[in-house]
């Protein structure tokens, strides 16, 4: 019987006897609060028990926000005076059509040459710092560098959207969407994102880098969702992509591709107690950093405790996520890497990471090394149990030392994931994320 086959018969006995949940001895949900209780997906608070965002108090967003600090906003001046109008008061913020980042004060939308200045072009930046003429052993500088570096900052400042403590942010209606903008949660707490396709954060002025590897690399800013030194942040049913803007479409400069995207989400600088859930992250190069340095211990250590569970990370190249520090609880996610797109690696095993990925599918092209699911960066132990690739049970770190013996993983995070309200069985994983998962399929749970 083919492999295919035996994964689609797995998979159907898997789910058919009772039902798709499939809980591996695991306590059933907490009923909804009565703040729940027929208060829709706006009001929804995160499930007690439900990672690490439960811990230690819960995460309620702006559940019980007054009727007079529910906003419904259709472009970025609106939602920016939203959040300006309620600061950490208890909000909802209803995200409804397409907003776009890059716009102007009405919200029509931009182009980055709406943002130029000082003289700067891409055909005159790359006439000059072409290696040829510039040579590879200096970042670029002078008046063409200055005037790419002011007119990325022209555009940070309309890009970046800074969201504030006791915030629900809700997509309503028709396919909600962000479009070309970064959500910074900064030293913020009590954040709850739900609902919203995030697409094509882009960087209109990359930066040449010519000593970055051994033939140089265009570098990025912006992210989709950053949570840099916050706490109690819950980000569930979202989507988050390059939209109409692939990577893969991209010219090449100087031999590489014009990166104009940096990471989709990030958790960073001493963020804590995070649960991420039900999301769809795909077609993406650098998805998902939790730690973004590995000198950065004094912030980070104790902090970057973070769980994924049931999302779907479909033909991501890297950092599914890249761990350090953090104490990281990631069950139930589907990887898929379909033939032909660029897989490097699912986790990186980074400074003094404390990772543990168990009850996780994963879904690989036949050209795909199962030995590379893992990644070391640096010596950290990991826990990884109960994980099946291709429809069989595999011992992901058995196959790492195995294939990449020079980069030998030891085992065991040195602790044990407890909030997790239901585990599924890996091989039901597949179907129950293709049903639920992502952007418009949040509930009032």
């Amino acid at each position: 019987m083919p492999s295919r086959m035996r994964h689609s018969r797995a998979i159907a006995v898997a789910l058919g006897c009772t039902s798709l949940a499939i809980a591996m001895s695991a306590p059933a949900l907490a009923a909804p609060t009565p703040r729940q209780q027929g208060a829709g997906a706006e009001r929804a608070v995160l499930p007690a028990g439900d990672g690490w965002a439960a811990a230690g108090g819960s995460t309620t967003g702006g559940a019980d926000a007054a009727p007079g600090r529910v906003y419904t906003v259709t472009n970025r001046a609106e939602l920016i005076a939203a959040f300006a109008d309620a600061g950490d008061t208890a909000k909802i913020v209803r995200i409804s059509g397409t907003v776009h980042g890059n716009s102007d004060a009405a919200g029509t939308p931009i182009g980055c040459e709406q943002y130029q200045t000082g003289g700067y072009t891409l055909d005159k930046y790359l006439a000059a710092y072409d290696p040829e003429v510039w040579g590879r052993d200096a970042l670029p500088s002078g008046p063409l560098e200055d005037a790419r570096a002011a007119s990325a900052k022209l555009q940070a400042a309309t890009v970046n959207i800074k969201v504030p403590s006791n915030t629900t942010l809700i997509g309503v209606g028709k396919n909600p969407k962000i479009i070309g903008a970064g959500l910074q949660l900064t030293d913020v707490s009590n954040v709850i994102i739900r609902n919203i396709s995030f697409e094509d954060t882009y960087d209109c002025f990359p930066q040449w880098d010519p000593t970055d590897g051994e033939k140089g690399a265009w570098n990025s800013e912006y992210d989709n969702l950053v949570v840099y030194g916050s706490r109690h942040v819950w980000v569930d049913h979202n989507t988050f992509s390059d939209g109409g803007r692939p990577d893969a479409d991209q010219p090449h400069y100087f031999g590489q591709v014009y990166q104009q995207h940096d990471g989709l989400f990030d958790i960073v600088r001493g963020a804590d107690l995070v649960t991420v859930s039900w999301n769809v992250l795909k077609d993406h190069d650098k998805t998902m950093l939790i730690g973004n340095s590995d000198g950065a211990g004094a912030t980070d250590r104790g902090k970057l405790r973070v769980t994924l569970h049931h999302n779907l990370f479909k033909d991501v190249k890297e950092r599914a996520p890249r761990v350090r520090f953090g104490q990281v609880d990631s069950y139930n996610n589907h990887f898929v890497a379909t033939p032909d797109s660029a897989y490097g690696y699912t986790y990186g095993i980074g400074a003094e990471s404390q990772l543990v990925a168990e009850h996780n599918a994963f879904t690989l092209a036949r050209e795909v090394d199962r030995a590379t699911i893992l990644k070391k960066w640096s010596e950290s132990s990991l826990t990884a149990q109960n994980n099946y690739v291709n429809g069989r049970k595999t011992d992901l770190i058995a196959v790492h030392n195995a294939g990449v013996p020079g980069e030998h993983l030891t085992e065991g995070a040195g602790w044990t994931p407890h909030l997790r309200p239901t585990v599924h069985h890996p091989l039901a994983v597949p179907v129950l994320l293709a049903l639920k998962a992502g952007a418009g399929k949040a509930t009032s749970r």
